[in-house]
């Protein structure tokens, strides 16, 4: 019935006749560029169970987990906004969509669609309409044993308009009308809230039994009967569905063919945007923006990484037009901001514009990610966006369909050790870096420098598939005499070589300063000689060929990882790791490593202990060459 309403609603001809086996996903609808639609819903074709954006034509994201895509229209929402408010012209109305969502009871019961309707509201972004199947069934039943809140009030408190068609099953006129009434109210997000009888025409109709369920052969036929399909045969597509197909298709080729014309006048008046979004649709990035990253030297300054990090969006906002950085709620620590940004805001608050490059997600975490999602989806911005490296657990969610969905999302995760001091254990990560190293397709950066901070964004900015998480220091740290951003990008390197080293110390972020320091003291204490490895980021260093990860981690000397979080993970790179298995301590940050031991000292202890325990075997294998380390 609702595909039926906005078929007609957008022009369509179409019979009711023809929606019996009509999907919503298979339309062949403008595309995004010029159309006015754009779709959120599951795609009845040959796909995973839970369609993924990079596998099926057709799926804008990759939602899954309830409460994610409700997320990503936001995002959606924010990038349309921005790109209209840049890009439109008068007479040149290149983006006009708005962004449709269709959720129900368990989205609505998950924390990030309260954190992404609160911050849409407060946007006030006009452009997403979003229909709220009220089928009151989830699969423990009748949303009465748990969910009785009133969704459509809670909407209104957030600022949303709604509206309420009592009927979904049937009242295709009132379905029609709320839509077009929604699009006409363009200073906030409408919600239509469409009370409908889940498996409509079964015998289980208006049961939990058909959420997840297959009918039975009875039922199936019962069904097919009811609404005018020959019982007995079975994945038949009528004819008038192709043809209807076939027209839609035409439809949308001579819609982009006007929307083609239009760009190209475009072109001819707007030349200098014309060509930026050109080179933003492509994928590819400005001439130049590597020639901006900042480089250091061991004579420069320590600085902690949060202000390197900071250094680089400085450096390459803008040459970088499409970067859209932000914060939740931790600007000021997480040093996401550039010099003279201009929030993104709904004009009439006054605080910015749609045109502005800066985001306050406010303290919604999970909604960040989820909507950095939906914004890189669209196509015309980079989103990076900040918050404590503990915190980005809150986000775990939406970072995973980040990975999944190969979406180029940047996270700047500050205070990302015991380094950050009084905040104590709660605030302190331990366990984080193990937990998205070991998520596929994710790069978790923690650069031990200015260089390796600039090679980070490099890498985050360049991998059009991968999203990154750049973990940064709250402390100041030395600038290595050994970095350089063209090693850093490989994702380990050699820090300080020596041929007759007796021990490799592999380390990354604020540790790799300390354990340069610890060489020094076991030759001068115990005349020993060690050789440092930087691994700033795992999953770039596993690309690497195996003869370069040997040249980096040899065989026939020991290795002994050091990091101040979980030694998870770290045996693959390491014969003994040294690390943090227990939660951490408040207090100023150079007691707290000196309670752990994370000093010279401690590190040289731990080092010779090592060097000890393999003096006899022989041949040593570095743990790059074991006999089967491959990822499947």
């Amino acid at each position: 019935m609702l595909q039926y309403a906005m078929l007609h609603l957008f022009g369509y001809e179409v019979s009711l006749d023809d929606l019996k086996s009509f999907r919503v996903g298979d339309s062949g609808l403008d595309s995004w560029k010029f159309s006015r639609l754009t779709l959120l819903q599951t795609v009845d074709s040959i796909c995973p169970g839970h369609p993924e954006a990079h596998d099926t034509p057709g799926v804008e994201v990759t939602t899954g987990p309830l409460g994610q895509g409700f997320g990503n229209t936001v995002g959606l929402a924010i990038a349309q906004k921005h790109s209209e408010a840049v890009f439109n012209k008068p007479g040149f109305d290149l983006f006009t969509n708005y962004t449709y969502c269709f959720f129900g009871d368990g989205c609505m019961m998950e924390g990030i669609a309260s954190e992404a309707a609160s911050m849409a509201g407060h946007l006030q972004l006009g452009n997403i309409i979003a229909i709220y199947d009220d089928n009151h069934i989830t699969i423990d039943g009748d949303i009465n044993c748990a969910f009785t809140e009133d969704v459509l009030m809670r909407m209104e408190a957030y600022g949303w308009h709604t509206q309420w068609v009592k009927d979904g099953d049937h009242d295709l006129q009132g379905i029609e009308d709320a839509i077009r009434k929604a699009q006409e109210v363009t200073d906030k997000p409408s919600v239509i809230k469409l009370t409908t009888t889940i498996g409509f025409g079964s015998k289980l109709q208006g049961t939990h039994g058909v959420h997840g369920n297959p009918l039975k052969a009875d039922d199936i036929k019962q069904v097919k009967k009811k609404f005018g399909f020959d019982p007995e045969k079975t994945f038949v597509v009528p004819q008038e569905v192709y043809d209807m197909y076939h027209k839609h298709a035409a439809e949308g080729a001579a819609a982009e063919q006007e929307w083609n014309k239009m760009f190209e006048k475009y072109g001819k008046e707007h030349k200098d945007l014309s060509a930026d979004l050109t080179r933003r649709l492509s994928g590819k990035l400005p001439e130049g923006w590597v020639e901006k990253l900042p480089t250091y030297t061991s004579k420069d300054p320590a600085i902690a990484s949060r202000k390197l990090s900071e250094a680089v969006l400085e450096a390459i906002h803008d040459v970088l037009p499409e970067l859209m950085s932000g914060s939740a709620d931790l600007t000021g620590s997480n040093n996401t901001i550039w010099q003279g940004a201009v929030d993104f805001q709904p004009p009439s608050t006054k605080l910015g514009t749609y045109a502005g490059r800066y985001m306050r997600y406010g303290v919604r975490e999970h909604a960040m990610a989820a909507a950095m999602n939906g914004m890189a989806a669209y196509g015309t911005v980079l989103p990076a966006g900040g918050t404590f490296l503990n915190f980005v657990s809150y986000a775990a969610g939406a970072v995973r369909l980040s990975a999944l969905s190969h979406q180029r999302v940047i996270y700047i995760a500050t205070h990302d050790s015991i380094g950050l001091g009084e905040d104590g254990p709660t605030h302190q990560p331990i366990e984080t870096l193990a937990h998205f190293r070991a998520l596929p397709n994710m790069m978790v950066w923690r650069p031990a420098d200015g260089n390796e901070c600039s090679a980070a964004y490099y890498m985050a900015i360049t991998s059009m598939q991968t999203p990154s998480i750049i973990a940064l220091t709250r402390q100041n740290l030395p600038q290595l005499e050994g970095s350089t951003i063209k090693k850093a990008i490989k994702g380990g390197y050699v820090a300080l070589e020596d041929k007759e080293a007796q021990i490799t110390l592999v380390s990354t972020g604020s540790e790799v300063s300390i354990c340069l320091e610890a060489c020094k003291y076991l030759r001068d204490k115990h005349n020993v000689k060690a050789r440092v490895a930087s691994l700033p980021c795992f999953e770039v260093f596993d690309a690497q060929e195996k003869e370069y990860r040997l040249e980096v981690i040899p065989d026939g000397v020991p290795s002994m990882s050091v990091e101040v979080m979980s030694t998870m993970g770290w045996e693959k790179y390491s014969h003994e790791q040294f690390g943090l298995n227990r939660f951490g301590a408040s207090g100023a940050y150079k007691d707290v490593y000196n309670k752990f031991e994370f000093n010279p000292e401690g590190i040289s202890k731990r080092a010779m202990l090592t060097i000890d325990f393999y003096k006899d075997v022989k041949p040593l294998r570095s743990p790059i060459n074991r006999a089967f380390q491959q990822m499947i």
